[in-house]
């Protein structure tokens, strides 16, 4: 009898667990990673035997992220990897902590999100018209954009 009743509530328990929604933040907006990636990212030959090197994907790191209007390259200067000068003013801006993890809160629409970086700007992303760093945010959804800081690598 007291097995039978540890397997019922071991069950019920079980039941309930899979019932449950995960957890979704209300609202909408974009959430992601900035890590930071540099150096020598070329494919190697590796000699047989030895095992070669994971694909690196980067660090995570603290940066600032600034959410801007939707954005063309027309629209900014670009010197050396990173923008000089833009166009438009920022929406929003927040800073990832020391995962890169950031979270901002947007309302439905299209934005450009960049990096702030010493000496300027920074995103590496751009769709075929040319818009920088597209992101669509959905009313009632959150977006996932990982951002890849990689202008000192070379691939």
């Amino acid at each position: 009898m007291n097995k039978l009743v540890k397997l019922l509530f071991a069950s019920s328990f079980a039941l309930i667990l899979f019932q449950c929604a995960p957890y979704q933040p209300e609202g909408q907006g974009v959430v992601g990673q900035v890590t930071w990636l540099e150096g020598n990212q070329m494919p190697m030959i590796v000699q047989e035997g030895k095992k070669s090197k994971k694909a690196t994907v980067g660090e995570p790191v603290i940066r600032t992220v600034r959410i801007y209007p939707l954005m063309k390259i027309s629209d900014v200067n670009l010197e050396n990897g990173l923008f000089k000068s833009v166009a438009a003013k920022p929406i929003t801006e927040i800073q990832s902590d020391e995962n890169g993890q950031y979270t901002v809160s947007l309302s439905p629409g299209r934005y450009s999100v960049l990096t702030v970086e010493e000496g300027g700007l920074f995103a590496s992303i751009f769709d075929g018209d040319g818009n920088i760093q597209p992101v669509t945010v959905k009313d009632g959804e959150w977006t996932l954009l990982d951002i890849i800081v990689n202008y000192k690598a070379a691939f």
